[in-house]
């Protein structure tokens, strides 16, 4: 059961973004040095993972291209790093046809699995450290579909799908239940799923039969709810960060943080940023 195909979705509008993304795929926003997506496929590729299925749609041909081997007469070391993981990896890309949620873009991706567990990273949500790796060390414990899920203000809940579950061990719960981006006060905690997952082949049973649900689209939430009446899912606490780049705000965020953490950047924009703050 050893996990050894990622899918990422990718096909979704990026509206909180406009417009920055009017004529680019949101995935394709930079943070510091190269897109949100490379940072998403290197995850996968430094977990071990060597099949990638990216879900795209319509204008987003600029992701294809970008992991397209470049023939760029001078690199720098980002795009050196780059080509050398396209040399390990085989990606492969398919469109949704209609972009009618994150659970019918999954269903897109069965052929790929082939009856395997694989992980699932949301195109535009960079974690550091990587989360995927942590998710596939629980996944050999427990053998079952694993979400990550972080602790987020009751105001935010929201936003997210939430889970109801009881801790079983330090940092690992059993869900119970969970709800597609409730009002705070109908929460069942403020433990949100943060867009890494191991899924077990059998999600896509659920997804098949699905109805719309929330906002009139196939939610894989709704699939996961049903899945976990009849058969074991976990959620694991992830307490290091996460960057969701649909969001200008955690985009912004993203940008400074990284890069004053950057070898090549951080100290310049360290003593930038210090003489930027005195003047505004």
């Amino acid at each position: 059961m050893k996990v050894r195909k990622a899918v990422i979705p990718a096909a979704g509008y990026g509206t909180r973004m406009l417009p920055i993304t009017k004529a680019q795929p949101k995935e394709m926003v930079p943070v510091v040095h190269k897109p949100v997506i490379q940072y998403v496929v290197e995850e996968a590729y430094y977990s071990e993972i060597k099949e990638i299925l990216i879900i795209t749609g319509k204008h987003k041909r600029a992701i294809e291209d970008h992991f397209d081997r470049s023939d760029l007469p001078k690199k720098d070391k980002y795009t050196e790093e780059l080509d050398r993981i396209l040399d390990e990896v085989n990606i492969f890309f398919v469109r949704q046809r209609e972009q009618k949620g994150l659970g019918d873009a999954v269903r897109y991706a069965e052929a790929f699995v082939d009856d395997e567990s694989f992980a699932l990273l949301l195109g535009d949500n960079i974690t550091i450290p990587p989360c995927t790796k942590m998710l596939m060390d629980v996944f050999e414990k427990y053998r079952s579909s694993i979400i990550a899920v972080e602790k987020v203000p009751l105001e935010r809940v929201q936003f997210h799908g939430v889970i109801k579950g009881v801790e079983i061990e330090k940092g690992i719960y059993k869900i119970e239940d969970m709800v597609e981006k409730p009002k705070a006060e109908e929460a069942p905690s403020n433990l949100a799923v943060l867009g890494r997952y191991i899924l077990t082949p059998e999600i896509f049973d659920y997804l098949r039969e699905l109805k719309p649900g929330y906002g009139g689209e196939i939610q894989l939430t709704d699939a996961l709810r049903l899945m976990c009446k009849d058969r074991d899912i976990y959620g694991m606490l992830y307490t290091g960060k996460r960057y969701d780049i649909g969001n200008k705000l955690e985009w912004l965020k993203a940008n400074v943080e990284l890069a004053l953490r950057d070898e090549e950047l951080g100290e310049k924009f360290k003593n930038w940023f210090k003489i930027g703050l005195k003047i505004y």
